[in-house]
């Protein structure tokens, strides 16, 4: 029975360290089980500059100084040529894209995608990275993303160089739509979409911490993510959408949406593609797959996980993590 696994050092290509306070326990947090993240700009105020983008990287690396830090960019207006190549030279690789309400600090989100379509011309000629929240605001809750994928394909042809990532993946039919499309749409997928459904959230009761955005959906749409997880297609690799929020902004009348999950991504990741008999696609999922999509070098560091049951502490920098008090059966 295997006991030890080595990986590569992993990378999270899709993840939240908030700001104030609270980003430096969740930078530190990130760093031990990351190599390299991709930090998400939909914080107060946004990363929507350079200046921006400088600034935060440097709030990151001082709680951190051992995590490769790319950025993103808040789409919520159009963009000049210049402002792009400024935000470039500060580390940002991706643009981020939030419909308007769909989730945490996306109040200034875009109403119509079409309404950016310059600076998204000036995205593919700079060979920067589209990331897309993909959820269409108005349709009924657990069919946001389908409705949303008619945007994707019209991007796609629209813009037949620009790379595009439809992040956290969460329905069947969005895992066919990205397989089928060309090979510069990719997608993230995260670990709870491949072990949550509705019922997590709520079926026997109300489970405030498993609620999110996307929503977990049906057991056949949670086949599908596991599906492509295991699949080693290499359109499809980790970006957890760890996602962390005080007690307080969770459990209380309107309960902000996000999992976190990057203190126990790996472990639970180790289980289950150890359960699944695929261990030997999860180094291209976690440290492969990503990197190459974004176009920059693969990690080279390896680091030794070990079978050995530990228990989810209740709460972890002042959230409750993914899978809180329960059982995990490896660690570093």
């Amino acid at each position: 029975m295997l006991q030890k696994l080595t990986l590569p050092l992993p990378d999270d290509f899709h993840i939240h360290l908030r700001q104030g306070n609270d980003l430096a326990n969740y930078a530190k947090r990130a760093a031990e089980q990351f190599g390299r993240v991709l930090a998400m700009p939909n914080t107060e105020p946004p990363i929507d500059s350079a200046e921006a983008a400088k600034q935060y990287k440097k709030e990151i690396l001082a709680a951190a100084p051992n995590l490769d830090v790319l950025l993103t960019f808040k789409l919520s207006k159009n963009y000049t040529e210049q402002e792009l190549l400024e935000m470039q030279k500060n580390g940002v690789v991706a643009a981020k894209y939030y419909p308007f309400g769909v989730t945490t600090n996306s109040q200034d989100g875009v109403s119509q995608i079409e309404d950016i379509y310059p600076t998204i011309t000036l995205i593919e000629k700079l060979d920067l990275v589209l990331s897309l929240h993909g959820e269409e605001p108005d349709a009924f809750c657990l069919d946001r993303e389908r409705e949303f994928l008619k945007h994707l394909e019209k991007l796609s042809k629209e813009f037949p160089n620009l790379r595009i990532v439809l992040e956290h993946v969460s329905t069947a039919e969005a895992v066919k739509c990205i397989a089928g499309l060309p090979q510069n749409i990719a997608a993230t997928i995260t670990v709870h979409h491949l072990i949550l459904t509705l019922d997590d959230v709520i079926g026997a009761s109300l489970k405030q911490q498993n609620f999110c955005k996307p929503l977990p959906n049906s057991p056949r749409d949670r086949e599908a993510v596991r599906q492509a997880a295991f699949s080693g297609n290499k359109k499809f690799f980790l970006g957890t959408d760890s996602a962390p929020h005080s007690l307080e902004k969770k459990e209380c009348l309107g309960g902000a949406a996000g999992i976190y999950s990057a203190p126990v991504a790996i472990p639970i990741l180790i289980e289950e593609f150890e359960k699944e008999n695929k261990l030997d696609l999860l180094p291209n999922f976690i440290a492969g797959f990503g990197a190459d999509f974004y176009k920059i070098p693969r990690q080279t560091e390896a680091v030794e996980y070990i079978k050995t049951e530990w228990q989810v502490p209740k709460t972890m920098d002042g959230a409750v993590p993914l899978r809180a008090g329960e059982t995990l059966k490896w660690q570093k």
